[in-house]
């Protein structure tokens, strides 16, 4: 059904013609999923099930597996469809796997004038994801219907110039992807090594090639300096009549930013609750915060002592360290003033210290650089997506 032509901002080469305004009706079809009970779902594959796709499999890190026996053919889908969910988190589009699917998600059939990655990135671009959101509504639970879905506009190139669209595309995904991976093998050697030095299977050498003297056990209120009684929490209505540019820090992180400082200094932040205490060695539980700072009373701040530790030190001995003996509360895990000063922290002195964290902070740095990275190759990709569809 062609109404009018246009085209994108951005086009390769010798592509000429003007796009084709249609609609989803025009260029698939869908077919929703099916709900099954818990209890007729299988956690092992054995032959002749399906593997069973739900919302619970787009959650990063997602392990739980389901199989289910005899699925309707209408529920089935292969390595070629796209799914999307239609309910929930609306919106999120999964390309490449095969199984039976769940009642929240569409399955988009689309016929031949379609290229597969086209439509997969027309679906995720910002524009479209805006309109599935808009459609499906602002209740508690957002559901988009066949109709709704349907009426999406579409405008499509010649299937070679879709594909030459999609193949640039999904080779952005790729250095993405790449870049993902170093960033986790970073990580992953940064927890490894993390684990020798802490438990001094690696050990530095002064720089006479001397060992340090042997490392000491210390309570973590020898080697730092409290100053929760200058922390001020501020409400979401104050803080937005501060807004700047100055990071306002709460258990976990930056929630927000303010207009004023209350520090200005090398600084350690240690969750005082709602810690991710249980996950320490994945997550952090504390927080390196260098020059201006407004911080609430979610988080315990710590000033390295001089003479006893650095501040870098002491930021990455207590990241990923094991405090659940010192935590309090059943509801909510709290770590009281009290008990954090008394925390037992094995240290050696302070040159070493400058020796290890030194190493660490270059590791960090490579983290950081890729995150960066990965940040920008991802802007670039949005930007892309808003100039080559319309």
């Amino acid at each position: 059904m062609h109404q009018e032509t246009t085209v994108p901002e951005m086009r390769f080469p010798k592509f000429e013609n003007d796009w084709d305004n249609l609609t989803m009706r025009d260029i698939c079809s869908i077919n929703q999923g099916l709900q099954i009970p818990i209890a007729d779902r299988l956690a092992e594959e054995v032959e002749g099930t399906y593997f069973y796709i739900t919302n619970e499999f787009l959650k990063e890190g997602a392990k739980k597996s389901y199989y289910i026996f005899d699925p309707s053919p209408s529920v089935i889908c292969e390595e070629s469809d796209i799914l999307m969910t239609r309910t929930g988190n609306t919106g999120k589009v999964v390309t490449g796997g095969a199984g039976a699917f769940h009642n929240n998600f569409f399955k988009i059939t689309y016929n031949d004038s379609i290229a597969r990655f086209f439509l997969y990135y027309f679906l995720t671009s910002h524009p479209t994801q805006h309109t599935l959101l808009k459609l499906a509504g602002t209740s508690t639970i957002p559901d988009l219907n066949h109709g709704d879905f349907y009426r999406i506009a579409i405008s499509v190139p010649t299937l070679p110039e879709q594909k030459k669209i999609a193949d640039f595309l999904t080779s952005v995904d790729e250095r993405i992807g790449q870049l993902i991976k170093k960033k986790a093998l970073l990580e992953d050697y940064k927890k490894g090594v993390m684990q020798q030095l802490f438990s001094q299977q690696i050990r530095f050498k002064d720089e006479n090639g001397n060992d340090f003297p042997d490392w000491e056990e210390k309570k973590l209120g020898e080697l730092a300096t409290c100053l929760d009684n200058l922390r001020r929490p501020v409400n979401a209505t104050e803080r937005e009549k501060m807004k700047g540019d100055i990071p306002y820090y709460g258990a976990n992180g930056i929630q927000g930013y303010v207009n004023d400082f209350i520090f200005d200094e090398d600084l350690t932040l240690l969750a005082e609750d709602g810690g991710n205490f249980d996950e320490f060695s994945n997550r952090p539980i504390a927080q390196r915060v260098t020059g201006k700072a407004w911080v609430n009373n979610h988080a315990h701040i710590l000033r390295a002592k001089p003479l006893n530790m650095t501040p870098a030190f002491l930021f990455h001995s207590l990241v990923h360290k094991d405090i659940r003996k010192y935590i309090n509360g059943s509801s909510r895990a709290k770590l009281n003033k009290g008990d954090m000063l008394t925390i037992a922290m094995i240290v050696p002195n302070v040159l070493e210290q400058k020796k290890i964290a030194d190493f660490l902070t270059s590791v960090d740095q490579k983290i950081e650089s890729v995150s960066q990275q990965i940040a920008k190759t991802q802007t670039f990709k949005k930007g892309l997506l808003q100039q080559m569809f319309v």
